[in-house]
């Protein structure tokens, strides 16, 4: 079996991650700390090893479907309580790291348009500055009222994701015009803000406007990492770092995944993740918005 460069590149990634895990790990137990570390993982009621979990799943569907990664990860932290402020802040920083294999993969494999990348990338860092900024105060101080906005936000994107699943096949015969400064000033607003959302409204809209597929995701890739830096260093200026288990959980459970994804991408069905995904989304953003307004 001939393996893409994208996949070889995701797999070098994956076992150089694996092997300094695993030196990390000996060290440790030759130091006699491994059992303080298991100690400190089991914190939050074992939180690490659910964002393992979360971070292992939702990277499969964000390499299958091109999308849900941070969708799927603010449902799952908003439906355990965490506040929305940490919920982004911790999304990001370990999304720094996925997004910038993502991005070099479709760099090498030259799916990337430098223009489009530009024109999206610029306002998209404003769009994360503000959005991050609005969410340090907000969540800190008005955090029932935001998650609550951001349940309903993840609530009408579960619904766009399900969706997906019953479009027909549109007609890219005509290409439509589509405002970028304003496509990347939105997403990276909302993206930094609601702690996910870029793909589906940026990386959809590019698609749907009859954009060449590669182009678009891999574009949109590049502008993500870029928005997905800035939103993570704003969150470390203005909170530090805070619950590092759950960064550590989804950044590991990431990396074990992105290897492996794109090789499912031609072997899952991607009409029934759309369905499965599009109401797991729905079911969970509506018990948050209920135990919102409700508790």
């Amino acid at each position: 079996m001939v393996i893409s460069k994208k996949i070889q590149i995701r797999l070098n990634v994956f076992f150089i991650t694996i092997a300094i895990l695993c030196i990390g790990v000996f060290s440790m137990y030759e130091l006699g700390y491994l059992d303080e570390l298991l100690v400190i993982l089991a914190k939050d009621n074992y939180i690490f090893y659910w964002m393992l979990l979360i971070g292992f799943l939702a990277e499969i569907v964000a390499g299958s479907m091109g999308m849900g990664y941070g969708v799927i990860c603010t449902t799952t932290l908003l439906f355990l309580n965490i506040p929305p402020h940490i919920v982004s802040a911790s999304i990001h920083s370990a999304e720094s790291f996925t997004t910038a294999a993502g991005s070099i993969s479709h760099i090498k494999l030259k799916n990337v348009s430098k223009s489009l990348v530009k024109k999206l990338a610029i306002p998209a860092v404003i769009g994360a500055i503000i959005g991050a900024l609005s969410l340090t105060y907000l969540g800190e101080y008005y955090s029932k009222i935001t998650k609550t906005v951001i349940a309903f936000y993840t609530l009408y994107l579960g619904f766009q994701i399900l969706s997906n699943a019953f479009k027909p096949k549109q007609n890219k015969s005509l290409k439509r015009k589509t405002n970028l400064t304003r496509l990347g000033a939105i997403g990276g607003f909302i993206d930094s803000f609601a702690g996910g959302g870029w793909g589906p409204l940026v990386t959809g809209t590019l698609i749907k406007n009859s954009f060449t597929p590669r182009f678009a995701v891999g574009s949109s890739t590049v502008a993500k990492f870029i928005l997905t830096l800035t939103s993570a260093i704003t969150f470390f200026f203005t909170l530090g770092i805070q619950h590092w288990n759950i960064i550590l959980g989804l950044l590991i459970g990431g990396i074990i995944t992105a290897p492996f994804s794109a090789m499912l991408t031609s072997r899952l069905p991607v009409k029934k993740m759309f369905v499965i995904i599009g109401t797991l989304v729905i079911v969970m953003s509506s018990i948050t918005i209920y135990k919102s307004v409700f508790n």
